[in-house]
Formats: structure tokens, C-alpha cells, sequence
């Protein structure tokens, strides 16, 4: 049994949706916390009576950016607000100056749509050619990402944790060998923001993107952008705004938009009016991760998915990628190969097990063919024990209905 401290048991009675079952699912969304519930209806409120003050929502805005900086080691100015993350990719992407025969290299099994599409759109429009590298066993071994690169490679893409299984990826390493070779390391941090403890100093990474309703337990609709300093000042975005730009006075005024300077670091992708809902919603959420403390909140989930992959090992179900290893997240998945359904499994016992989990109040989903388990600050051992005890009462059903006699 994992031994959760005091901290993270308070955690858990500030998220209503524990009360429900396991709730294993921070891969798809997480939970809201009643802190950030209030905050936003406090916000509807005043929209309801129409006492919103804009200035508050800038300031909340800028608050909640500063605590996304602090999150990730970043400086504030090196942040901006973007959509999502297909948004965050895109928007950088289109700022660099293609060349004809410019590459870049990927992953297509392991990553998701928001890190494959916005390439191949851009090699529609600028003739650039998309590299994919195949995967093994769930990983993208660095050593077949280096072999991919050469001259004409611009960028490489990769997600810090795939979705699919939930691995994670060397990036301390592969950024050093991106950056040895000139290259720029892009990073969808979707399924890691929140969880894994994320330093981009450290990490070394040129741009990394991130979204609020997993990890950051809040909404859909928001992201944000980090780009390395010394590179965003050479970017010019594909989209202006406003707030893109480096000028002082309120939020109309024009100025000269013929010679405005484009506002410092990533700030630049700043575009028109913030989804200010959303912000103040993930506000609440990252100051509880920074309170807990990054290197705390990795080692509580950590933790949790390691012990549950032990026991699920236990009773006999094909974790995949077996025990827990340098590799590991806090994703497990649940099934023998990886394929490519959603939803629903093309294992029908591992769908029947699905059935089965969800019918007793367990969320979870089903990616790449794979019974995906996630967790966050929320979870404790109580959670996996209870998802242990349901697939053990599956597995004893489906063992004595092969014994029943064909007639009975």
C-alpha cells in the first residue's frame, strides 16, 4: 500500500468527483476542484449581474501565467496564452522561416493528432516533408531520432509522455543531441503538465506546450506556450495582435501599428482577448501544485501507478511494458499489443473488462487498443485497490464461465 501524507489526503476532499469511484482518468481530463469551482462561478456571477471589471480579468490573466512560469522554471515574459495545444504547435510553427526541403521528425504511432496535423499542414503550405520514425515497444528509442536527422531537419517533435502507452521520453538527452546538431526540440507536454515535475531550464527544451484540462485540472480551451528566450526574439508570428506587441496605455489603443515593436519573449503570441474563464479556473489549480511542491506531487502519482501496476501484475493482467521502469508515468496501461482503436478495445476481453470497470463506477479510457489507467494528486492506494478488487471479480466470472459445461 502506497502511504499517502496528510497533504495529499486534504487533497483529495478538495475534488468532489473522488466521491464517485476511482477516477482514473487525468489522460483524458481531470478533476475540478471546488477552489476552482468557486472561482469561476464567482466569475459567472459577476457576468450574470454585469459587474465585471476588465482590469481584474487582465490581472487575473497575469497572475495565472506567472504561476504556470513558476510551474515550469520559466519567466513569465516566455509564456503566452494560447487555445490548446494544436494552437500552441501551430502558432510557433508558422513563425519559423521555412526553407523548400526543410524536415521534420516524428513519431506518428505514439503521438497525438495535435502534434502530427499542424506539420503536415504546414507542409502543404511551405513544402516541407514530415519524418516518421517508427516506434518500438511503446517507445521512440533517441538513437532512431538521430539516425532520422540531417541537414534539411529544422525540428524535432515529441511528447514528453505519450498518451498511448504513457511512456516517457529522455528529453534532458535527446535536447543536449537536438541542440548539438542545431536542431529544435518542440514538446507536447499534454499528458505530463500537472504531474511530471518540469523544469525547461533543466530540460533545455526550445519550445514546450502545454493544455489545462489534464493535469492542470481545469477546462477545455486554454494552453499555454513556452519558448526558449534567445529563440522567440528571432520569431515573427503569423498572427498580430494588440497584446503581441510592446506598448504601453490601454488595451484599444492603436498606436503605430506599422512600426510596433513585437512584445518580449513569447509574449508575442499573445492574440486578442484571453479565455478569461478558463484562466481563472487553472489559477487555484497550479497554486495547489506549487504549494505541494513539483519534485512531492511526481513522487505521490508516481507512486500510486506503481503500485497499482504491481498489483494488476499480481492477479495476472498484461500491464503493458510490464514493472515500472525509468520509462514509466503516471499512466499504465492495461492489455497485450498496441493497436489503433479507441474507445473501445480490439481485445474483447480487455473490452469486457472495460465494461465491466465502468459499470462499477471506475473511469478510465481506452487508447490505442489499451485500458488506460491515470492518476493525479487527487488518487490514493484506496483507488487502485478498488480497481484491483473489480478486475479480480471479472477475472473469477470469466474463469468459471469457461468452466460451465457447454449444455448447463
Amino acid at each position: 500500500m502506497v502511504k499517502s501524507n496528510d497533504r495529499f489526503a486534504a487533497v483529495r476532499g478538495q475534488f468532489a468527483g473522488t466521491q464517485h469511484g476511482p477516477y482514473c482518468d487525468v489522460a483524458s481530463r481531470g478533476l475540478l476542484s471546488n477552489e476552482s469551482r468557486a472561482a469561476l462561478e464567482q466569475h459567472l456571477e459577476q457576468a450574470t449581474l454585469g459587474i465585471i471589471d476588465k482590469s481584474a480579468l487582465f490581472a487575473a490573466a497575469s497572475k495565472t501565467r506567472q504561476r504556470f512560469a513558476s510551474l515550469i522554471g520559466a519567466d513569465a515574459r516566455n509564456v503566452a496564452y494560447t487555445r490548446n495545444i494544436t494552437d500552441g504547435i501551430a502558432a510557433f510553427a508558422a513563425s519559423l522561416e521555412w526553407r523548400p526541403g526543410d524536415s521534420v521528425v516524428l513519431c506518428e504511432e505514439l503521438e497525438h493528432p495535435a502534434n502530427i496535423y499542424p506539420w503536415y499542414g504546414l507542409g502543404r503550405k511551405f513544402g516541407i516533408t514530415v519524418k516518421n520514425v517508427a516506434q518500438r515497444d511503446g517507445v521512440v528509442p533517441i538513437q532512431r531520432i538521430l539516425d532520422t536527422i540531417d541537414e534539411s531537419t529544422r525540428v524535432v517533435a515529441v511528447s514528453a509522455v505519450s498518451f498511448a502507452p504513457g511512456f516517457r521520453i529522455p528529453l534532458v538527452e535527446l535536447a543536449a543531441e537536438c541542440r548539438e546538431r542545431g536542431v529544435l526540440l518542440v514538446v507536447d507536454a499534454a499528458q505530463s503538465i500537472g504531474v511530471v515535475e518540469t523544469d525547461v531550464s533543466s530540460l533545455n527544451v526550445d519550445v514546450l506546450v502545454a493544455s489545462t484540462q489534464k493535469g492542470l485540472m481545469a477546462l477545455y480551451g486554454l494552453g499555454f506556450l513556452y519558448v526558449r528566450p534567445e529563440l522567440a526574439e528571432t520569431l515573427k508570428p503569423t498572427y498580430l495582435s494588440r497584446f503581441g506587441v510592446a506598448q504601453d496605455g490601454h488595451e484599444a489603443s492603436l498606436g503605430d501599428p506599422a512600426t510596433a515593436r513585437y512584445a518580449s519573449g513569447a509574449q508575442r503570441f499573445d492574440v486578442g482577448n484571453f479565455n478569461f474563464p478558463a484562466a481563472i479556473a487553472v489559477g487555484p489549480a497550479i497554486e495547489l501544485l506549487l504549494a505541494l511542491g513539483p519534485s512531492a506531487v511526481q513522487e505521490h502519482v508516481f507512486g500510486i501507478a506503481r503500485y497499482f501496476t504491481n498489483r494488476m501484475l499480481d492477479i495476472g493482467l498484461p500491464v503493458y511494458g510490464g514493472q515500472s521502469n525509468e520509462q514509466s508515468s503516471h499512466i499504465v496501461t492495461v492489455g497485450g499489443k498496441l493497436g489503433s482503436e479507441h474507445d473501445v478495445a480490439g481485445d474483447l476481453e480487455m473490452s469486457k473488462l472495460y465494461e465491466h470497470l465502468v459499470a462499477n463506477g471506475v473511469r478510465l479510457s481506452i487508447r490505442r487498443d489499451l485500458l488506460r489507467f491515470s492518476f493525479h494528486i487527487y488518487n490514493n492506494s484506496d483507488d487502485a485497490d478498488e480497481v484491483v478488487r473489480l478486475a479480480e471479480q471479472w477475472l473469477r466470472r470469466r474463469s468459471s464461465s469457461k468452466r460451465a459445461p457447454a449444455n448447463a
